[in-house]
């Protein structure tokens, strides 16, 4: 999916909303866990439900990985099911790969051919190299870690050189002479408020996936306030907030509310930009 055909889903459905799937056997609704296969039954009415409410989804490759290969083929499903009853949406592969060459080489293969999927969380650390392989493929994106929203992130991202420039902003910098905005977005929390004007400054036309709305405090307005740009340039990921909502065999319907009230909230700030 390109830039203009994922900014064209945005305002037609006057939202940015991106659904994470990190589904966890140990959260989800009991009764599910009769099904042969409890994660994937747990996504695809998930991803039913929420489907009119958002323009993304994004499994988390962890919560799938660590059941082994039952998880990969729930993994697998859920892929299928969404190219092939909600093919305008966009996938996000939230795997966080970066390696060597080579290496980034065969997870580009995984993620861009195997899968076909739209996008892949990539790590920055080891510089242009293990970047570069994921941003060969036309029409696919690569989403950089850039300023996350967790507590450790100001162990590493917030330092300083001797002229003041904090390491998030050299990421955000060099990266931008390797790919374009249209390719190239980056990972921004939810809870990093106002710096968003300092993400701003030096990519003013990138998208932004930014998680963090909901269960980690973030605001919606405050992301908005700072982030947003002429076409959006946002994806607001929820996950917990949105799928973990109730455990009652209700469980997607109360998702889908979930959803519909981001998503309501999103087609205000959207009608800002008018």
């Amino acid at each position: 999916m390109n830039r203009q055909e994922l900014v064209a889903q945005i305002f037609a459905k006057k939202s940015f909303l991106c659904v994470g799937l990190d589904t966890d056997l140990n959260k989800i609704p009991p009764h599910l866990l009769k099904e042969e296969n409890p994660i994937f039954a747990f996504n695809k009415q998930i991803i039913d439900a929420t489907a009119p409410y958002c323009v993304a989804y994004k499994p988390n490759l962890a919560f799938y990985e660590c059941y082994g290969s039952k998880g990969i083929i729930a993994f697998e499903q859920t892929v299928t099911y969404l190219k092939e009853n909600y093919p305008h949406h966009f996938i996000i592969a939230d795997a966080k790969r970066g390696d060597i060459g080579n290496t980034s080489k065969m997870y580009a293969q995984t993620f861009f051919e195997e899968y076909d999927l739209d996008s892949l969380t990539v790590a920055p650390y080891m510089g242009e190299d293990s970047v570069k392989p994921f941003l060969e493929y036309e029409g696919k994106w690569v989403i950089l870690l850039a300023l996350t929203s967790n507590k450790g992130s100001h162990d590493f991202q917030l330092c300083e050189d001797k002229e003041g420039v904090r390491l998030f902003e050299k990421v955000i910098k060099k990266s931008q002479e390797w790919g374009t905005p249209n390719n190239l977005m980056y990972v921004v929390g939810a809870t990093q408020g106002s710096m968003f004007t300092d993400i701003r400054r030096i990519a003013p036309e990138s998208f932004l996936l930014v998680p963090g709305v909901g269960a980690q405090g973030g605001s919606l307005q405050e992301v908005c306030k700072y982030g947003i740009i002429k076409d959006c340039g946002l994806l607001v990921n929820s996950s917990r907030g949105i799928i973990y909502a109730s455990k009652e065999e209700s469980f997607a319907e109360v998702a889908a509310q979930k959803a519909k009230e981001l998503q309501e909230e999103m087609a205000i700030e959207l009608d800002k930009l008018a």
